[in-house]
């Protein structure tokens, strides 16, 4: 028989086979549903810096990482800050079954779909993707709340802040004819302007990181979640400052922050967590109203890629009206955002009050700061009360069908969302 005619046989034996009942199997087992999630993605403002009780943080290796001690080098996992009082715990969150935070105090874009272990001063954490993508293994992903983009290769949050501060401190302490003999070199001593907390073309470029690195999130949610149904929301930045000091900052003995060293006045505006002049506070508010368009920038773009995406862009700039440091008298223990509070040494002890140090203190005091930042790291974030205030925020974002919103606290304290 020719190879044809064998082949031709084999095909008229298959079609009858085919024809031929076949004995019904046991049915498919059910796949049961994967439980719910809600994930936090990001930065500070979102892990919960500033709202203490810090959780162990799985680093890199496996290994999970409690408080390792203060003199600990900064780069440990734990100083992601991860807090069970982030805002993502706050939230009402209707039919959520767990919530994971996998964001870290100080995450870049880069941290993303890289390691953050690999770049100059982050921490040892896997790529944030990566531990996303474990939780994609074991629950079904509804919510992801991202808040990225106020540290980046350009400029950082800290570095910001800590700038303007050390300005206004040196200012206040040290007068201009000392610091060459006293610090060995100039110190910057006048108020922040734009240009030293963000170039146009710095946010620019910080703008495109960002969109790049939550593409990488959105195209992996698509890949990973389990019925391809989630909500993404974008959270920006409140500034920890007012636009304005309340009066009873702004004079000490009738010398004003313009004038060469007011001491007094800088010990009470440290104490009362706000030391800076009065001067970098416009910058300083137009430094946020940046960051805020820079989240709904990403959030735009990102939209018209993914047009099915369930996006939304939430502005919480005005979530902390008539509560920011020294915005009112009673600083800080009216304020939802931690204040500026440093270590002398790694002792575990802050540093409440200014009175009585002299300029060599003072630079003792910020050196703690600049070699172990983990001292000083919580200053100017979201407090507990604050995070919660940030948590219904979130709960409005998730009820609503706009694709933006804005979070305002009223004078009376009430949260509204819209």
């Amino acid at each position: 028989m020719s190879r044809f005619h064998r082949s031709a046989l084999a095909a008229l034996l298959t079609v009858a086979a085919a024809a031929l009942p076949v004995a019904a199997g046991p049915p498919a087992p059910a796949v049961a549903a994967l439980p719910t999630a809600a994930v936090a993605l990001g930065d500070s403002f979102i892990s919960g810096e500033g709202a203490g009780a810090y959780s162990s943080v799985t680093d890199v290796n496996g290994v999970a990482q409690p408080f390792p001690g203060w003199s600990a080098p900064n780069s440990n996992a734990y100083f992601c800050h991860r807090s069970p009082n982030a805002s993502l715990f706050k939230a009402d969150l209707p039919g959520i079954a767990a919530r994971f935070n996998l964001a870290c105090s100080g995450g870049q874009p880069y941290d993303i779909a890289n390691a953050s272990a690999s770049r100059a001063k982050g921490r040892q954490v896997a790529a944030q993707l990566d531990q996303l993508r474990a939780v994609g293994q074991t629950h079904d992903i509804d919510l992801v709340l991202i808040g990225l983009g106020s540290n980046n290769s350009s400029f950082t949050f800290g570095t910001v802040a800590e700038k303007c501060a050390n300005r206004f401190i040196a200012d206040a302490w040290t007068g201009w004819w000392e610091f060459w003999a006293y610090l060995g070199g100039p110190v910057e001593q006048e108020p922040c302007s734009d240009a030293d907390l963000a170039t146009s073309a710095q946010v620019a470029a910080a703008t495109a990181e960002t969109t790049a690195a939550v593409r990488q999130i959105l195209t992996t949610l698509d890949q990973i979640d389990a019925d391809g149904q989630h909500r993404i929301v974008f959270q920006d930045y409140t500034n920890p400052l007012p636009p304005e000091l309340a009066s009873t900052y702004w004079e000490e003995d009738s010398r004003d922050d313009t004038r060469d060293k007011f001491r007094d006045l800088g010990a009470e505006r440290y104490a009362a967590g706000c030391p800076i002049h009065r001067a970098s506070l416009a910058p300083g508010q137009r430094f946020s109203q940046g960051l805020g368009t820079l989240v709904s920038s990403v959030r735009s773009t990102l939209a018209a890629e993914f047009p099915a995406a369930d996006l939304v862009y939430l502005n919480v700039q005005r979530a902390f009206d008539g509560a920011r440091l020294c915005e009112s008298a009673g600083s800080p223990g009216n304020a939802l955002a931690t204040p500026i509070r440093l270590q002398d040494g790694t002792s575990g002890v802050f540093v409440t009050s200014l009175s009585g140090y002299d300029k060599l203190d003072i630079q003792r005091i910020a050196n703690t700061c600049g070699t172990y930042f983990q001292t000083c790291q919580e200053s100017w974030h979201p407090s507990a009360a604050g995070h919660q205030v940030l948590g219904r925020c979130l709960t409005g974002a998730v009820a609503t069908s706009a694709r933006a919103v804005s979070c305002v606290r009223s004078p009376d304290g009430t949260i509204q969302v819209g």
